[in-house]
């Protein structure tokens, strides 16, 4: 099977990877009953870029076979990407999610979320940190995109960023493409579309870390 990754891309990401401080679970969840168009491309995917680190482990599940394990992680559709970190050999569940096959500009959002994890460190500036640590009750992100979308991964990446911060904070990326009915519920338009709390607030467009930040804030202020 022909490689998804070139030579070139394949030597930046192990570049990037050398320095990797903590191993990383790459939970990726199939279904053999659900329509799941892209799942053996995201498991493509998947395989090449954990071959190019020994602290990056694949682990494959059904959706069905697996469901208890799928319950935990909050996964409910195929194809779903979980990171978590590792701490022997139990999985810890940082609410980074993507659903639908991370490529074109979301692979970056991979590979940016792969380094997040491993090294400990969401990025977030001390702002952020300060409020999302005042988050009391489930905060849950449905970032809606698109491969060919350049502005995307810079939306899902700070939600990605905020749930690492945060165990009551979920993020989702989602392929807008290949889950339609999700779309449409929330009527995305245009990508990026964040839906926060399943339609509680909305934001539009790829934002600055303070924008959303304070949608945030009033957000809890009102609840």
């Amino acid at each position: 099977m022909e490689k998804m990754l070139n030579q070139d891309i394949r030597k930046q990401i192990k570049d990037l990877f050398a320095d990797l401080k903590a191993p990383v679970a790459v939970l990726f969840f199939g279904s053999k009953v659900q329509s799941c168009d892209y799942c053996k491309e995201t498991v493509q995917l998947l395989e090449e870029v954990s071959e190019l680190s020994d602290l990056i482990e694949l682990k494959q599940y059904d959706l069905e076979e697996n469901a208890e394990l799928a319950k935990q992680f909050s996964v409910d559709k195929a194809p779903v990407v979980v990171l978590a970190g590792k701490n022997g050999d139990e999985i810890v569940d940082y609410g980074v999610r993507f659903a639908g096959i991370p490529a074109g500009h979301e692979f970056t959002s991979l590979i940016q979320g792969l380094l997040m994890v491993a090294n400990s460190d969401s990025g977030l500036d001390d702002k952020t940190k300060a409020m999302l640590a005042k988050v009391t009750e489930p905060l849950h992100f449905y970032v809606f995109v698109t491969p060919t979308c350049p502005y995307c991964p810079q939306a899902v990446i700070l939600a990605h960023r905020m749930a690492f911060e945060n165990p009551l904070v979920q993020a989702e990326m989602v392929e807008a493409m290949e889950f339609p009915e999700l779309s449409n519920q929330f009527g995305v338009s245009g990508v990026p579309h964040t839906v926060i709390n399943f339609g509680a607030d909305e934001v539009v467009g790829a934002v600055p870390e303070a924008h959303m930040r304070e949608r945030l804030t009033k957000l809890m202020q009102s609840a």
